[in-house]
């Protein structure tokens, strides 16, 4: 279950913005999901790990997206589709994983924007309402994300969020097949 806030059992955040909603996707709208994975196929490549054909399936995203459920409710990672205000395409997602309790209340933050998203500022929208949620309703300290050194709009968008640079990790995750360096990055809660 979730440790803090309002989350009603059962019932999932919705995060309404003046231009987009984020929530979290159930099984029965994993064609939304899977449209939006082959749409930006090539486009996000570059940014993820290595993605197999199942990734681009409908059945993929059904068990997915059951999973980011459960995790949800077992206050381990809040999984927030990015979709227009009308709810019939994704933009992007952000993602709220490896929440870790006790003394590091902390969460890792990646994200991904769809090609015809790109430099309207849908991300800085939705990230700064789901980073409020995050802090406000889930009661986190630290948000982390890291970018690789070449990612200039990632870096940008996370500096314009409040992320402050902490470190540089050689070789720090696996994107397209390579271990690649990450920037890395952290906000912190400002009512603690």
């Amino acid at each position: 279950m979730v440790k803090k806030g309002n989350i009603i059992p059962g019932s999932f955040p919705r995060i309404e913005t003046d231009r987009l909603v984020c929530r979290i996707l159930e099984p029965h709208e994993a064609a939304l999901m899977c449209r939006f994975r082959i749409q930006n196929r090539e486009h996000l490549e570059k940014w993820e790990p290595l993605r197999r054909p199942a990734f681009f399936t409908e059945s993929f995203w059904q068990s997915q997206l059951l999973n980011q459920i459960r995790y949800f409710r077992e206050g381990i990672s809040a999984n927030f589709s990015i979709l227009d205000k009308k709810e019939r395409s994704i933009l992007g997602v952000c993602n709220y994983t490896n929440i870790v309790r006790g003394t590091f209340q902390s969460c890792q933050l990646g994200y991904a924007a769809g090609e015809d998203a790109q430099g309207q500022g849908f991300m800085e929208e939705a990230i700064s309402s789901t980073n409020t949620f995050v802090f406000n309703e889930l009661g986190l300290h630290r948000i982390m994300a890291a970018y690789m050194p070449n990612n200039n709009r990632s870096g940008a968008l996370l500096k314009k969020l409040g992320f402050r640079k902490e470190g540089y990790a050689k070789k720090y995750l696996k994107i397209n097949g390579r271990w690649e360096d990450h920037i890395l990055t952290s906000v912190l809660n400002p009512a603690h």
